[in-house]
């Protein structure tokens, strides 16, 4: 019996982005060095492929500093961690590397800076994600104010609204903070914005090659785990912009081929944590079933590369 054709259009950029290369990288290098066990407060990014397979190699993940014994070397994910993490751990004595995205660590420096400066800072994010959390955590209570969405922005009540500035998460939807950065300035026109964008470059490169794909797409597959932020964007933005049939996966094989039932066209896409390899694994499970043309459209290329922690570098 002959197979359906399906045309699979393979979104470019897709999967991983230079932080999560150099955090993949960090615990490879830790282990290299050290010696397995190394601890890593937190997934090291969010896929659980990965995290999988760092494990297999040694890496012990936990949730806590105080898991991890004070003889081990402990590493801090690429989310970044509250500024009483490393504190905590130097009051310990422990060897501890710190795989915080530079672009992550960028906006804590920011929201430092601003604070230093005397302004009250507001964070555009998602409450409860551990970036957030870690960037919350870089003033003291009080001094930076969370904001999600632009209902938030219209209500948010400051002490000081002449003398305000915002940072914001790097994985957010590049629309719906717009949205939001357009209320607060609607209602605090000084407000001071960050002196280069606060959302990556990978996160906003691959929404804008959702984008681009979708319109001539039936249904949208995007590779990423259930609590990537940057994943879960990218499978909102498909469906933002045209393609109400879109979903988030982890694997191949949570596909369900009936989902497929009238699509001609699949766009297909990975979170920044998502290894090629799944999208590969997606491809094959397609053909099992379908007659596969092929299409990768690729709408910028990237050339970002961030250097280890010096303790990893020599």
């Amino acid at each position: 019996m002959s197979k359906r054709k399906l045309t699979v259009q393979l979104a470019g950029p897709r999967g991983f982005c230079a932080g999560v290369d150099r955090a993949i990288e960090i615990v490879e290098r830790s282990l290299e060095k050290f010696g397995a066990p190394v601890y890593v407060r937190h997934e090291i990014v969010h896929n659980k492929y990965v995290v999988d397979e760092l494990r297999q190699k040694g890496a012990i993940f936990v949730e806590e500093l105080d898991e991890v014994p004070d003889d081990a070397p402990v590493i801090f994910s690429a989310h970044g961690v509250p500024k009483s993490v490393p504190e905590a751990a130097q009051r310990r004595n422990m060897v501890h590397i710190d795989a915080t995205c530079p672009l992550v660590t960028k906006v804590h420096v920011d929201a430092k800076r601003h604070r230093g400066e005397g302004r009250t800072v507001i964070l555009i994010g998602h409450a409860g994600h551990p970036e957030v959390i870690g960037t919350l955590g870089q003033l003291p209570e009080g001094q930076i104010l969370l904001v999600e969405n632009v209902e938030q922005a219209e209500t948010v009540e400051v002490s000081n609204p002449d003398n305000l500035s915002f940072v914001t998460q790097t994985t957010l939807s590049v629309d719906d903070t717009a949205e939001i950065i357009a209320a607060l300035e609607k209602r605090f026109p000084d407000i001071e914005s960050p002196r280069k964008e606060d959302i990556c470059y990978a996160t906003t490169n691959r929404q804008a090659a959702v984008k681009a794909l979708t319109p001539d797409c039936d249904a949208f597959v995007v590779l990423g785990a259930p609590n990537s932020s940057n994943s879960n964007r990218l499978a909102e933005v498909a469906k933002a912009v045209g393609c109400p049939k879109s979903i988030l996966i982890e694997r191949a094989s949570e596909l369900d081929i009936n989902w497929l039932e009238g699509v001609d066209t699949i766009g297909v896409t990975a979170g920044a944590s998502a290894p090629e390899l799944l999208v590969q694994e997606l491809i094959s499970t397609l053909r099992e079933n379908f007659e596969v043309e092929l299409k990768e459209i690729t709408v910028t290329s990237e050339d970002v590369h961030f250097s280890l922690p010096s303790a990893l570098s020599a």
